[in-house]
């Protein structure tokens, strides 16, 4: 068996041993329940969507003019959940910033979990249709094509990193040894297999940014290119780009503390990663507040009767009180929480980045139910 030279695998056992140990240790009780609840859940939700393959959307309650509703809804957040982990990770690898080690494994793997909305999609039978039958010009068009290749950059993406780390399980023996073996592809560590790889990942790096930017600026473009008010509108792209990494970037935060929590990680996610990803989040969170206050006053502003419908059913009308808890509990109470250094410890984090992750799922459901609700007619 090849072997990985020890400038790959010893960089002290200090690092690798607590990494591998949730790998290497035998599965208690706790594993077993754990994966039997997983296990359900997802065994439930995807009985209930073949329901609604075989019954039709009337199961979910969404009825004319807000069909897809939430389905809609979850499709943005979760596309705006997957673009932070791997935009932070490729903008902190082209800068050389060192400190990202240790939590460019999760970012990425945020960004690939939560690009898994194929039941956000109506019918997904029916993709083909799009391929062979799809519009060149029509904005759901190309947000099926970058929201494809978006998928398989950030697995590719994801997994060159990962082959020196696969070299290390397989030669170590730990568990499915052979799986490992046809994972990390003969990797020994040698100095050209790492110069091949590094230059790689580089260019990788370089492509997926902007790619992880279309896709949230397409998601966008399927609403701004309509005439529906609320929607129309050409900060459409931005925000949405500012939300996904603002939504993105909490929920990387949760993840972090999680696992350094569940598998006693706190000499890797050290107090340090967290400190550094919440300045990220408050400066992303000044700009949503930016762009909110933007949208909303100009659309006030203009008193253009099919636009003042549905922002002042958001603002003063039947969504005020979701609206103002979003600003308040989502937006400027977290920017509180972490404008001081006191705030961006991991407790602090944890707090700021739970309303954050809430207020945004709330947020994307105003930009997509008002509009629905007060359709411009032609």
């Amino acid at each position: 068996m090849d072997t990985v030279p020890s400038t790959v695998v010893s960089a002290g056992n200090a690092f690798y041993d607590p990494v591998l140990k949730p790998i290497a240790q035998p599965r208690g009780r706790s594993f077993y329940i754990i994966v039997t609840l997983l296990g359900l859940c997802a065994l439930s939700g995807t009985l209930a969507w073949f329901y609604q393959l075989r019954y039709g959307l009337k199961t979910t309650g969404m009825n004319a003019p807000v069909f897809w509703g939430i389905y809609l809804v979850n499709f943005i957040f979760f596309t705006g959940i997957s673009m932070a982990g791997t935009m932070i990770s490729a903008v902190l690898r082209i800068a050389h910033a060192e400190w990202r080690r240790p939590i460019t494994r999760l970012a990425e793997a945020v960004t690939v979990i939560a690009l898994s909305i194929v039941f956000d999609e109506g019918r997904p039978d029916r993709l083909l249709n799009v391929v062979f039958y799809g519009s060149i010009q029509s904005p759901i068009f190309w947000d099926i094509v970058c929201v494809a290749t978006y998928l398989t950059l950030s697995g590719v993406y994801l997994y060159l990193p990962l082959i020196p780390d696969l070299a290390i399980l397989r030669d170590r023996g730990i568990g499915r040894a052979g799986l490992y073996r046809l994972l990390a592809l003969g990797y020994t560590g040698t100095e050209k297999q790492r110069k091949r790889l590094e230059t790689a990942i580089s260019i990788l790096a370089v492509l997926i940014i902007p790619v992880a930017v279309s896709v949230h600026s397409v998601v966008s473009y399927i609403f701004a290119t309509t005439l529906q008010p609320g929607w129309h509108s050409t900060v459409f792209g931005p925000y949405f780009v500012v939300g996904a990494l603002f939504s993105g970037l909490a929920a990387l935060l949760i993840v972090m503390a999680i696992l350094r929590r569940a598998f006693h990680l706190e000499g890797i996610l050290k107090d340090i990663h967290f400190n550094n990803v919440a300045l990220v989040l408050l400066a992303m969170d000044f700009l949503v507040i930016y762009f909110t206050l933007n949208i909303h006053l100009i659309e006030i502003t203009g008193q253009e009767p099919a636009v003042l419908a549905p922002v002042l059913d958001v603002v003063t009308g039947r969504f005020s009180v979701m609206f103002w808890s979003i600003v308040i509990g989502g937006f400027i109470v977290p920017a509180i929480i972490l404008l001081f250094p006191k705030g961006r410890t991991v407790t602090g984090c944890v707090i700021a980045s739970s309303l954050i992750v809430v207020g945004m799922w709330y947020e994307r459901f105003l930009i997509v139910i008002p509009t629905l609700l007060h359709p411009r007619m032609p």
